[in-house]
């Protein structure tokens, strides 16, 4: 039997089963199979992505606070997971979570979408149910982190949800930290580079996480591409986060720091024109970058917990607007 007879073969028992109604026994004695034969194939057909079996959670969400975020930062969608007291890790889990859901409503065939990393990308990667007939193409929107933690790095991110998306990946080969600007720009002159942040700035959606440059929690600081004195001089300088790499002060402003003219990554200029921008950031550290991202205009979509978010809104009664 063919690969293609086969595969017809398997959405037939499948339809049977799922859509129809009948049983395994049945089935097989339609088809004139055994019973083992059909158990193993409804697996197969899962496998394979014929089968989408999705168990939606209830996860409680802050209507009011998603309101408010959307009305005062103009942003396209806010889901805001309510915490109930749980640790970071259950609260980051739940916020990508609905991220995943929202990728799953909005991408179509034949969109592409950029990437960067972190925990909150990887999250919802994570959580986002395989869709291997979408045909969604992934590109790497920020040099290679190199951080020890491979699974949230970029080019592991990519590979993994250009898997799921059953679309080609596009790694970004670069460091994303060099020593100087005139390192980085002979990098960006390279051909296959200059191609893939062709290809990231008109990308349809993008999926970022937002860092931070608080006294430990910087991932950049964990990953070793900052020590704590060029943090302290980061936060002196006024920046209190970033985005794909290049770093911000609580206005959203860019211009006047030296550290963003060493990343190799799609500019922020570029990354506000992207359609779609998802971005999923959790906890208090975050507070400040995820005001100054809002202000900044970089991000149209949020997920987030309550609590982060209430944080975020306290902070900008006290940052003057």
């Amino acid at each position: 039997m063919g690969s293609e007879s086969r595969e017809d073969l398997l959405v037939r028992v499948a339809t049977l089963y799922y859509e129809e109604d009948y049983s395994q026994q049945q089935i097989a004695n339609i088809l004139q199979i055994s019973r083992s034969n059909i158990s193993r194939m409804l697996k197969e057909a899962k496998m394979k992505g014929l089968v989408e079996i999705r168990i939606r959670k209830r996860i409680p969400r802050v209507n009011e606070l998603e309101r408010e975020f959307m009305r005062r930062f103009g942003l396209l969608r806010a889901m805001i997971v309510a915490g109930n007291d749980r640790d970071y890790l259950d609260r980051l889990a739940d916020a990508g979570q609905q991220a995943a859901w929202y990728i799953e409503e909005m991408l179509r065939p034949g969109d592409t979408l950029a990437i960067s990393w972190g925990t909150g990308v990887n999250a919802a990667v994570k959580a986002l149910t395989p869709q291997p007939s979408l045909g969604v193409d992934v590109v790497q929107m920020i040099g290679t982190v190199g951080t020890v933690d491979s699974v949230i790095d970029g080019p592991e991110l990519a590979r993994e949800l250009a898997t799921k998306l059953g679309g080609q990946y596009r790694y970004l080969h670069a460091p994303l930290f060099v020593d100087s600007s005139s390192t980085r720009d002979l990098f960006m002159k390279q051909p296959t580079i200059a191609d893939t942040l062709e290809r990231a700035r008109n990308a349809t959606f993008a999926l970022v996480g937002i860092g931070t440059t608080e006294a430990g929690a910087s991932s950049f600081l964990r990953a070793g591409h900052l020590n704590e004195a060029q943090l302290a001089e980061l936060r002196k300088q006024g920046a209190v986060g970033e985005i794909s790499g290049q770093h911000f002060d609580i206005e959203g402003r860019t211009h006047d720091l030296d550290i963003n003219r060493r990343v190799i990554c799609l500019d922020l200029v570029d990354v506000k024109r992207i359609p779609q921008v998802l971005a999923v950031a959790c906890g208090l550290a975050k507070r400040r970058s995820i005001l100054g991202a809002l202000r900044g205009g970089f991000i149209k979509v949020l997920a987030t917990d309550d609590m982060t978010a209430t944080a975020v809104l306290e902070e900008a009664e006290l940052v003057v607007e």
